[in-house]
């Protein structure tokens, strides 16, 4: 039997990114938008702002790829300017014993995440996780015939499987984004739903998420195992391989 694949996601699965990253996430972004929109006298409107987000959200899965499509933005500098930070430390909560159950879980460790490669990069080796995963797939790299895909982008995780010389079902992904957990499911592939910092903060779903989040309470079709935490994952292996 081939080996296990797990893709992590990062924000909201491996750390709490609701706590303060998203916050400051969505005001740069926000920021960022209005100047793009505006003019020379101005930067454009709140309402301007949040139109454009919804719209680009609803039609491409993420925000990014609309500003990119429309407003010939660089995806680096979108990227770049969202991700700003006083003090990216600080900002950081996280769950005790992460370590310890990445090393445990049978099988090769990814991480998928939509977030740039030097903050991800930052965060992970804040908390010490970077050395239990094989590979670091950050959004910069998410190209699909040259094209930016990232997740929920089913030929991105099409791609990934292909590469890594596996099959759908041996592949596990691990995340809180009900868009992408859908997109996994519909190729295959064994689904986990982390959701212990969207029940604390359910009005901060991930950018990229463009299907409506269920409800907190129940287990979509599409999800394979519903937990609180990552720390649950080895209680589920059962149900998983």
């Amino acid at each position: 039997m081939s080996t296990l694949t797990w893709l992590f996601d990062l924000d909201n699965t491996l750390h709490n990114a609701s706590h303060a990253i998203f916050p400051a996430i969505n005001a740069n972004m926000n920021a960022f938008i209005a100047r793009v929109l505006g003019d020379a006298d101005a930067p454009a409107s709140a309402d301007a702002v949040n139109a454009a987000r919804l719209a680009y959200w609803q039609r491409y899965g993420a925000t990014l790829l609309g500003m990119v499509k429309h407003h010939q933005v660089r995806p680096e500098d979108f990227l770049r300017e969202a991700h700003r930070f006083d003090d990216l430390s600080a900002m950081i909560r996280a769950e005790r014993g992460l370590g310890r159950l990445l090393k445990g879980l049978p099988g090769r460790k990814i991480l998928l995440t939509n977030a740039p490669r030097r903050y991800s990069h930052d965060v992970m080796r804040h908390l010490g996780l970077h050395r239990y995963f094989a590979k670091h797939i950050a959004i910069e790299s998410m190209r699909v015939h040259g094209r930016l895909r990232p997740k929920p982008s089913r030929a991105l995780l099409r791609k990934l499987v292909a590469q890594e010389r596996t099959t759908a079902r041996r592949c596990i992904l691990v995340e809180d984004t009900a868009g992408t957990l859908k997109a996994a499911k519909a190729l295959g592939l064994r689904t986990v739903w982390v959701t212990r910092y969207l029940a604390a903060h359910p009005d901060l779903q991930q950018r990229t998420d463009a299907v409506s989040p269920p409800k907190l309470s129940k287990r979509p079709v599409y999800v394979d195992v519903k937990v609180k935490s990552v720390r649950q994952l080895t209680h589920h292996l059962h149900r998983l391989r």
